[in-house]
């Protein structure tokens, strides 16, 4: 029934694509935009490498968490840098579809069960198709698997064949860039790693909302508990919570947006535990105990050492990977280095509404932890940064 529902779904999609209607104004003089999305923005396809079939395996609804574990659950090999499926037999790709714009643009494939529409770049795309941009002439996207790392070699590559190929398209106009959230960590590392080939393409990028230094609050309750996209009855029909914890553990572009250790933070981000002691006279007692970002490393260590999973009926050990922390050092470094070319405008934009957790809190003085790997299991209590701009 699942199946009949999903090709349903499927069909709907591809007559709405059909009855689009078309662009009546087109302005010819403006420059190209290309629009990088953020962590989990990119539609992700899982192509069965024996059969070549392709299925919607991010964003999903009907049987999301089973697929989403079988299809793309991973382990990063280090000789690499790259995460690969636990499934030897699926490959994970991007569709490429409207120049790289429909992976970037509606991001929910139910038609039926939702009432809204988890829309990503959708309304910057409509409302700039209004001002005269066109699709493959002047305006494209650039999906990814966010899983990788921000700095991997064929990411870098296949952005580097998208520059070139909107310059060309656009009849050899230099390219604005608009990047959101972790895509801005992604075009920054191709600007350090290829400052010619960026220099030679792009005219201004703007950076919305990147976490340059990290998010580190988000990033610690990522790792230690996993992470929700949605709330509520519609938890059913999405992927769980602990799927997405497995998931995140190893891959490398979580690691990098671990909050930086060597940054002088006005307020430095802590992850803090209400633990319980004991003496040598067996009396106990509840302190707060309060961890830097580099302090905070032997906390995941112990958290999750005994972290596992079950895939095909094998357990898997999935504690915190100090070699993916190594490579994430090491982009780390490359992004510090990174230098906007001279012949290149770049306008950080950050927001001051939306709220990301800066730090966060495990347990509580009536109810402290006695045992540094029950934190998974915790509650975790968010502390958000409240800046004062009047100053």
């Amino acid at each position: 029934m699942a199946m009949l529902i999903e090709e349903l779904i499927k069909s709907i999609e591809m007559w709405l694509k059909l009855i689009k209607k078309p662009q009546e104004y087109i302005d010819p003089n403006l420059d190209p935009v290309l629009l990088v999305p953020g962590v989990a923005g990119s539609i992700l396809n899982a192509v069965d490498k024996k059969t070549g079939r392709t299925e919607r395996v991010w964003v999903r609804i009907l049987g999301a968490d089973h697929e989403f574990c079988d299809k793309l659950w991973c382990r990063f090999d280090p000789s690499t840098g790259k995460t690969t499926n636990l499934d030897p037999d699926t490959s994970i790709e991007v569709p490429e579809d409207r120049y790289g714009l429909h992976a970037i643009d509606n991001l929910d494939p139910d038609m039926i069960v939702g009432s809204d529409c988890v829309y990503y770049y959708h309304d910057m795309i409509v409302e700039m198709l209004s001002w005269g941009y066109q699709e493959g002439k002047t305006l494209f996207g650039f999906g990814y698997d966010f899983r990788q790392s921000n700095r991997l070699q064929e990411t870098m590559e296949c952005f580097a064949q998208k520059l070139e190929s909107i310059h060309t398209a656009s009849g050899g106009k230099k390219i604005n860039i608009i990047s959101h959230s972790m895509g801005g960590l992604l075009v920054k590392c191709f600007m350090a790693l290829h400052s010619d080939i960026f220099e030679k393409y792009v005219k201004n990028w703007i950076a919305i909302a990147a976490p340059f230094q990290g998010a580190p609050g988000y990033i610690t309750s990522s790792l230690l508990n996993g992470t929700s996209f949605v709330h509520g009855w519609e938890e059913r029909f999405f992927i769980s919570k602990w799927s997405m914890h497995q998931l995140l553990i190893e891959c490398p572009s979580i690691y990098e947006l671990m909050g930086c250790p060597d940054f002088h933070w006005e307020h430095a981000p802590l992850l803090e535990i209400w633990k319980e002691k004991s003496n040598s006279n067996g009396e106990s007692s509840v302190v707060l105990e309060s961890y830097s970002p580099l302090e905070a490393v032997s906390v995941y260590e112990l958290a999750l050492s005994n972290n596992k999973v079950t895939y095909n009926g094998e357990k898997i050990s999935l504690p915190f990977n100090l070699e993916l922390l190594k490579w994430a050092n090491k982009t780390r470094e490359i992004l510090c280095h990174a230098k906007v070319p001279d012949k290149v405008k770049f306008y950080n934009i950050y927001g001051t509404n939306y709220e990301t957790p800066h730090s966060v809190c495990y347990g509580s003085q009536n109810a402290p932890i006695s045992d540094l790997q029950q934190l998974p299991f915790v509650q975790v209590t968010l502390f958000y940064l409240t800046l004062d701009w009047s100053d």
